[in-house]
């Protein structure tokens, strides 16, 4: 088993137990990433899909990222992958986006040097609006690398946060169990 294969699987897993749903965006991974939780059995009960935007005009169309942003500083940026995962999480109505975007080469992109990704996940928060994360890769190696490394790097970023959360959640009801704080 590879390893987004490993990190896909343990993130299915999370969210199952927490009755959760999952929806991809894509552009440098072409679909590796819905390819990777597709791949393990009983995905179905969390993924929701996901959608190929490697044009940068579907960015806009389909996930709802702000055309001025894109014209702006480009697909390859902090702010679009977040927007991006924000876009696929209402577009396909899912608890949890994820989203990709970046240079895999083998010419550079938006002014980015080949091997430039940001990865970003949206999810619920406490409070009234989503929360999100975003990280920035500077990835080596050749097209597939770069791209393998982008999916298991998103998958991981999932993961975390949802361990996090179900860490922050098990200290609250602690709390509120012992009467403390």
């Amino acid at each position: 088993m590879t390893a987004a294969a490993t990190v896909a699987a343990r993130v299915l897993e999370q969210l199952a137990l927490r009755g959760a749903t999952l929806a991809v965006a894509e552009s440098l991974t072409g679909g590796l990433v819905a390819a990777e939780l597709t791949g393990v059995p009983g995905a179905s009960k969390t993924f929701r899909g996901s959608v190929t935007a490697y044009a940068t005009p579907l960015k806009e169309r389909l996930l709802g990222v702000d055309g001025a942003l894109l014209a702006a500083r480009g697909a390859v940026d902090a702010e679009v992958a977040l927007q991006m995962a924000a876009g696929v999480r209402a577009a396909l109505g899912a608890d949890w986006g994820i989203a990709t975007t970046g240079v895999a080469g083998p010419e550079p992109q938006d002014g980015q040097p080949v091997g430039t990704v940001y990865v970003a996940v949206s999810g619920p928060s406490a409070d009234a609006g989503p929360t999100g994360k975003v990280a920035a890769l500077r990835l080596s190696g050749d097209r597939a690398e770069i791209r393998r490394e982008s999916v298991r790097s998103v998958l991981e970023l999932l993961s975390g946060l949802l361990a996090d959360e179900r860490t922050e959640n098990a200290r609250a009801q602690d709390t509120e169990q012992n009467g403390g704080d």
